[in-house]
Formats: C-alpha cells, sequence, structure tokens
C-alpha cells in the first residue's frame, strides 16, 4: 500500500495558521502595530478602507529591512525577535513567533515598501496567496510601509463571516487604542475612509489615556505607583464616579503587552469594593512590568493570555497597589477625629471640680466598683420589692399542671402555637433561601377586569403600585411594567410605524470616543425607527436634531450616552441580535425607575397600558411584572 502521510504545500500550511493568527481585519491591524513598534519607530500611521476588509495600511518610521530580510520576513517562523530556546524566556518584543506576516500573506494582497537608513533604495514586494508575484528595488523613505488588500479573497467563507462595517470598525479601534495606550512615547495616527479619527502626539501616560479615553477623564484619574522587589506596578485608575456598567475602559499591560485577566481584574474589584455599585466596573490602565521569566506569554495565538509564575503575589500587589493610590488621594471613606469646638463649652470642661466634688466621686459606689480590687463586676443589692419572687415565676409556669378542664385547651392552644410557628419558620427559611414565591395567578384575558377602573390605587416605597382586585389585590413593580410597555412599543416601531421624533429648538452637540462613535454609526440607521435624529458633525461629533416625545428637553445627550452603555452591556451576549438589544437597552433605560413618585392618573395609565400588552405579566428578560394575592391565600397567612 502507497504511503499516505504528506507534507502540505506552504500556501495551504500558511492558510490553515492564518485562521488563528488572523482572525479578523483588527487581528492584522495588531500584528502589523507591534512590529513596527519592535521595529523601533517614533511614528506609526494606520490607514483603512471598508473597515479594512479593502486595505489596512502601517506606514512606520523604524529601521526597515535589507532585500533579503524583506523577502524573508514572509515565511513561516522567520523571525528576528528570538534565535535559541533561551530567548523563549526572556521575551521583551511584542512579537516573537514569525507566523503573522506569513498568515496575512495567506489570506490577502500584501504590498511591502522598506528601506534601511543606510540603504540607497528601497525594496518592493508584492505577495499573493503566499505567492511573490512581484520584487524590485524602489525609491521609498526610511522605514516600513505595509498593506494588506482584499483580504480573505481567498477564503469567501470567512468573508462573509465578518461582521458590518461599524462593528468590524470598532474592532480595529479597540486594538488601536491598546498598543497605543502600551507606548505612549510614539507617535500614533488613525485614518478611515480618508477621516483623521486619531492623532496622539507623544507625551506622558497621563496625556496619553486622556487622548484616548476622553478629555472629561482629565481631572478624575488617580495615580498608581509602587515599586517592589520582584515587580513595578504603575498607571491610573478612575475615581468611583468614572465606574460604568460595562469593562470597556480596562485595561492591564505586562511588560507593555495588553492582557486579559479575569483573576487581576478581580484584584482591582475587590479594592474598590463598596466604593462602586455592585454592577459597575471602574475605569484603569495599570501597567505590570516584572522579569520576562515570571511570565509564559506563549499560551494563546492572540498573545492576550497569559500565565504568571506566582498569580497570587501579583494578585495581591495589584490589589494593595489600587488601595493604597485611593487611600493616599483621599478617595477612599475616612472617619473624622477632630474635636468638636461646641465640646469645649460644655460645663463639664469649663466649670473646675473643686475638692468637695472630687472627694463625693471617690466616696461613690460606682467609683469603689472600678478602683477597689475585686470590685469591677460587684453588683449590689436592691430592696425592690418586685423582684424578690422572680423564681417563683418560672416554677409555677414549669411545675404546676393545668386543671382537667382547662387540659385541653392548652393542648389546642399548644398545637395552633406549634403550627402557626411552623408556618413562619417554613416562609422565612424560603424568603432566606430565595425560593419563594408567594402564590399568584398570572395575567389571564381577563385580569384587567379585576382592577376597576374606580379602584383606589396606592404607591409603596416609590417602587410598587398596589392595585386591589375582586380576588385580592396585586403588587406591581412600575419599573418592571414600564420596561414591558416600552419593549413592546419598541418592538412594534421596528418592524411597523416608526416612532415620531420631537425635533429640538436648540440641537445638541455630542463628542464620543471613537468606539463609541462607531458603534453609534452602527445603530443609526434603527434608532430613526425608534425617534431618534441623529446627524454626523465631523470626527467622533455628532448632532441630535430630535428625540422621542418621552425624552425631556436638556436631557439628550445623557440618553444617548445611557444608550450606548447599556447596549454594550448586552454586546456580550450572542444570543440577541443587534436590533433586539437596542430596544431592551431602551426600554431599560427610559422606563420609570424606583424612588420616582407618581400620581393617581399616572398610576392608573401605567396599569391600563401594561394590561395592553401582549404578555404583560413578565419583562423581556422573564422577570414578573406583577404579583397577585388572592383572598385564601391572605386568610390562610392569618389563620382564618
Amino acid at each position: 500500500m502507497a504511503d499516505i502521510i504528506h507534507l502540505l504545500p506552504d500556501n495551504i500550511a500558511n492558510q490553515i495558521a492564518a485562521g488563528e493568527v488572523i482572525q479578523r481585519p483588527a487581528s492584522a491591524v495588531k500584528e502589523l502595530l507591534e512590529n513596527a513598534v519592535d521595529a523601533g519607530a517614533t511614528e506609526v500611521k494606520l490607514i483603512i478602507q471598508d473597515a479594512g476588509k479593502q486595505l489596512v495600511q502601517v506606514i512606520d518610521n523604524g529601521k526597515g529591512m535589507s532585500e533579503t530580510d524583506a523577502r524573508m520576513s514572509f515565511e513561516r517562523h522567520a523571525t528576528s525577535k528570538i534565535r535559541n530556546i533561551d530567548d523563549l524566556f526572556h521575551i521583551r518584543t511584542m512579537g516573537f513567533r514569525g507566523e503573522a506576516l506569513a498568515s496575512i500573506a495567506a489570506v490577502a494582497q500584501v504590498e511591502l515598501k522598506t528601506k534601511r537608513a543606510d540603504d540607497e533604495t528601497g525594496t518592493f514586494i508584492e505577495i499573493e496567496n503566499s505567492a511573490v508575484k512581484l520584487q524590485e528595488p524602489v525609491a521609498a523613505a526610511n522605514g516600513t510601509s505595509i498593506a494588506m488588500k482584499n483580504l480573505f479573497f481567498n477564503v469567501p467563507a470567512r468573508r462573509n463571516f465578518l461582521k458590518s462595517n461599524a462593528a468590524e470598525t470598532r474592532h480595529i479601534i479597540d486594538e488601536f487604542m491598546r498598543v497605543a495606550l502600551s507606548f505612549p512615547n510614539i507617535f500614533f495616527s488613525l485614518t478611515n475612509n480618508g477621516t483623521q479619527i486619531f492623532h496622539l502626539e507623544k507625551g506622558s501616560l497621563k496625556q496619553r489615556i486622556v487622548q484616548v479615553l476622553g478629555q472629561h477623564y482629565n481631572a478624575r484619574l488617580v495615580p498608581v505607583q509602587e515599586k517592589t522587589d520582584y515587580l513595578n506596578i504603575y498607571g491610573f485608575v478612575g475615581k468611583p464616579d468614572t465606574a460604568k456598567k460595562t469593562r470597556g475602559d480596562q485595561y492591564f499591560f505586562v511588560n507593555n503587552r495588553f492582557i486579559r485577566s479575569a483573576y487581576l481584574n478581580h484584584a482591582v474589584m475587590s479594592a474598590f469594593k463598596e466604593m462602586i455599585p455592585a454592577d459597575s466596573f471602574p475605569l484603569y490602565a495599570l501597567f505590570i512590568d516584572l522579569d520576562p521569566a515570571q511570565v509564559d506569554i506563549n499560551v494563546h495565538p492572540t498573545k492576550q493570555e497569559i500565565k504568571f509564575e506566582d498569580e497570587k503575589i501579583v494578585y495581591a500587589f495589584v490589589q494593595a497597589a489600587v488601595k493604597h493610590a485611593l487611600g493616599q488621594f483621599s478617595i477612599t471613606p475616612t472617619l473624622e477625629f477632630d474635636l468638636d469646638p461646641t465640646i469645649q463649652q460644655l460645663d463639664a470642661v469649663n466649670k473646675p471640680f473643686t475638692e468637695d466634688q472630687q472627694q463625693a466621686a471617690r466616696s461613690s459606689d460606682l467609683a469603689k466598683n472600678f478602683s477597689q480590687k475585686g470590685q469591677a463586676h460587684f453588683i449590689n443589692p436592691t430592696d425592690k420589692e418586685e423582684l424578690k419572687h422572680w423564681k417563683d415565676f418560672f416554677e409555677k409556669d414549669g411545675t404546676e399542671q393545668p386543671a382537667i378542664g382547662n387540659r385541653q385547651s392548652a393542648i389546642d392552644t399548644g398545637q395552633k402555637e406549634e403550627k402557626f410557628e411552623s408556618l413562619l419558620d417554613q416562609l422565612k427559611k424560603q424568603e432566606g433561601g430565595g425560593d419563594y414565591v408567594p402564590p399568584a395567578q398570572h395575567y389571564t384575558p381577563f385580569a384587567k377586569q379585576l382592577i376597576d377602573d374606580n379602584a383606589l390605587l396606592f404607591q409603596l416605597h416609590s417602587t410598587y403600585i398596589v392595585a386591589p382586585t375582586a380576588r385580592g389585590f396585586m403588587l406591581i413593580h412600575q419599573q418592571l411594567a414600564h420596561e414591558r410597555i416600552l419593549y413592546e412599543r419598541f418592538a412594534a416601531a421596528t418592524v411597523g410605524k416608526s416612532i415620531p421624533a420631537q425635533r429640538s429648538l436648540f440641537p445638541v452637540t455630542l463628542q464620543l470616543s471613537a468606539s463609541d462613535a462607531a458603534l453609534l454609526q452602527e445603530l443609526a440607521g434603527d434608532l430613526i425607527q425608534l425617534g431618534y435624529l441623529i446627524e454626523p458633525f465631523g470626527a467622533n461629533a455628532f448632532v441630535i436634531q430630535g428625540t422621542p416625545a418621552d425624552v425631556s428637553a436638556g436631557n439628550e445627550k445623557l440618553a444617548i450616552e445611557n444608550l450606548l452603555e447599556q447596549f454594550k452591556h448586552f454586546s456580550s451576549d450572542l444570543k440577541f441580535s443587534r436590533r433586539e438589544k437596542l430596544i431592551r437597552s431602551l426600554a431599560w433605560q427610559q422606563a420609570i425607575k424606583p424612588g420616582t413618585s407618581l400620581s393617581l392618573d399616572e398610576m392608573r395609565g401605567l396599569t391600563t397600558d401594561l394590561f395592553k400588552c401582549a404578555q404583560p405579566n413578565v419583562t423581556a428578560s422573564g422577570n414578573p411584572t406583577y404579583i397577585e394575592f388572592k383572598k385564601d391565600y391572605l386568610e390562610q397567612l392569618f389563620k382564618r
């Protein structure tokens, strides 16, 4: 039988490897930017078109490559970063595997121009599907310019897998921001479809964070700086008021390499404990410098997951550093021990303590108890008559037998008390365990008739609406009920007649971060159906021309910002479509929050609208909007 095992051709092997390394345009952006940094560049420019599908180009002023190195760089496992196995344990560069350019050349059309400072001419190479189509000398500036065109042109299935242009642009911006934050001493720029999105001049780390994340963070950052023999930690954390509902603005860097670590994130969260809500996430950009031999970065193709030799000590250092920074800059709550000036005005402080008063105090029983040996716990005898026969109370109750005529009633009473106590214990036990749900009648088509139009509704704790019915009463959660109403209204608007927009007399300008701006552009079409008129107004800026009537004047900007945050909160759940996430976010944002007082007409309108819904008993996420308590259940509680 003939042999069946053979080596794969280089182009097929490269294409297989590309499936792990180059998953989307943002993956190629990351690899090319890191190569530019490793080349010693002080200026790096990123140019993309059509969300990177048509073009991803990185231009740097690094040391460039020779003609031979330029050709060799596209071979698999060709690298200048390591030479032997020991180098693998002392890696300081961003790249080291030698797979990135070979993977990119396998799934795209690549053009490379490179020139060293000592060379008179540069080198131009054109590669397609891992095959060199052209190589020739060319006039070029010092450094390297590499252009990746028509990504996945030879892998249609992978190209069809890519998301919308706005979504892919957001991924590219995220990767760009991570590299830019890692190296604030390098100039970075990002141009998308001819529009410059980022122009980041060299500067300090704080300046780079403010440039990338937004000017509003300038006065809301707390510096972190701890130096130890094992590692150094530096960077910035946001004040508690910068906490958001999403994890977007959280960055960990180990030896200037961006990493993902739920373990270290927990260390920061624990340092912020009791300073921010449980469902909020603080802002931070923390850098950890330690011996490369103490970490293993060769864990995942993206190199964003690493292993520490001692995770616990890193956790402890991060937690302590953040706590120390928050305490040092008076961010954490403190107790004030300053003396109250009014205390100095008290008679006990101002008036002199005379000799007669001192003698009277020394001779008192209280002073003797605390000054004489063995008297600290002594209780003086008392002559109170009501305490003389205290033992008889218990002996009589415990020893005397009840009369025969009263014995049966005592037994019955004891049984009733035991039964009643067991019911209470059961209820407490069930409530403590979180499994207890009072008997409730969920919504049926005739449930609306149970609430009389003239019934007197009232609000409880500014959160619940109590509505009497013919069978008992309903306890309605005002926020969850309003969420259900808004959800069905928005869902109908996305497939039918759109919600009318109320145009603003004075349009509001909204300035967003680059990633949020890309997200808003992605949602613009659906937002029009929901009553939001938003137009682009320059780089990362928008003009809010109109909003739904539910959004009060002056709150347009806050409404959009909260909407984006809530949408990103849903973005990790893949089972929801983009439109579903959007209408759920809007329903949550615009719903009446707990603590809002409602008038009788508002409560009546809310309950009426709720029972007009197709499914009024639960929210879109499955939480109950109301619970009905029946008379028989209430009577059972009171043993009637």
